[in-house]
């Protein structure tokens, strides 16, 4: 497994240095200026923008800028934001642990539902209940993100008052204390399960198929034949298979949520790294939004591999080679 894992991250490399050239090539194909996200109206002034254009090299050939955007990645430097007039890798990672608690809440959630309601679903089949949760997957796949994050908004935040609608921490907490934790909880709880269970239908979906599929197979009719107790089968050689899929899904969920949160974040005002994508893209911020698309297609090609390597560790009869 070693040295397939090394071999899949070389292959990675000419792989990131295409993507580079394409998120550079949008980028650059945007319309307006990056120094549109200035406030300052003294900074409008067209000499001084001219002259800022000149110093940050913006007026320089385009292989020319490019090679000095990729040289700077390679040796860490992403650039430095035109609106915070901050290094990019700071402002990302000052945003990072907030969309990673955010994903990993969510995670969490889209997991725990999925498996009591795929496993539910998948040992009762064609029952009032498996009707009920597969009502409640086809809303959750027909209804975006964004509706399920206003009308969250408004029953449970406006009308019912039990969730905070913005921020990530109550003002004013001091860092480390246990009000602060438990702030940070209750402003994670309504964006989290808005991300997490509208995930939840599909991989519910997945888990009730699988079991009912490998509930009709030979080896547990063989099973069954041998007097083995059905709380065995079921546990052991049926639900052992069917969660194969949902394992291997787990590289890519890491991606898709982290992601997928640039929409919740943005509705609940959530200050994470989805929340910052979106600002740099309003005010033309080319160093935080291509680092942060870099970022992303990184995160994809780890979940890749990473899903391949749990493939091959959930299933023994996979061999990596």
């Amino acid at each position: 497994m070693l040295q397939y894992s090394l071999r899949r991250i070389l292959g990675m490399i000419p792989l990131l240095i295409l993507i580079s050239f394409v998120v550079f090539s949008l980028a650059k194909m945007m319309p307006g200026d990056p120094f549109g996200g200035e406030i300052n109206p003294s900074n409008t002034d067209p000499k001084y923008i001219e002259e800022m254009r000149d110093k940050l090299g913006y007026n320089d050939p385009i292989h020319v800028q490019y090679w000095r955007w990729i040289t700077g990645i390679a040796q860490g430097d992403f650039g430095k934001s035109t609106t915070h007039k901050l290094p990019a890798a700071d402002i990302i990672l000052e945003r990072m642990p907030n969309t990673l608690f955010l994903a990993l809440t969510a995670l969490l959630i889209t997991y725990v539902f999925a498996f009591v309601l795929g496993m539910y679903a998948g040992k009762k089949p064609y029952t009032l209940g498996d009707h009920l949760i597969a009502g409640y997957n086809y809303f959750a796949l027909a209804v975006p993100s964004f509706i399920a994050g206003i009308v969250a908004i408004y029953f449970f935040s406006f009308q019912l008052g039990w969730f905070p609608f913005s921020g990530s921490v109550e003002v004013g907490l001091e860092k480390g204390t246990f009000e602060y934790f438990q702030s940070r909880i209750h402003h994670v709880i309504l964006p989290a399960l808005v991300l997490g269970l509208m995930s939840t239908a599909q991989y519910t979906q997945f888990l009730r198929n699988d079991i009912i599929e490998n509930s009709r197979k030979d080896f547990v009719r063989t099973a069954r034949a041998k007097g083995t107790k059905e709380s065995k089968i079921y546990n052991i050689h049926i639900l052992r298979n069917s969660i194969i899929p949902l394992i291997t899904f787990l590289g890519f969920d890491i991606v898709t949520i982290i992601s997928g949160s640039i929409i919740t974040e943005t509705i609940f005002t959530y200050p994470g790294i989805g929340m910052l994508f979106v600002d740099s893209v309003m005010t033309r911020d080319y160093s935080v939004m291509m680092a942060l698309t870099m970022l992303f297609s990184v995160l994809t090609l780890v979940g890749n591999l990473v899903a391949d390597m749990l493939y091959g560790v959930a299933d023994p009869r996979i061999r990596l080679e």
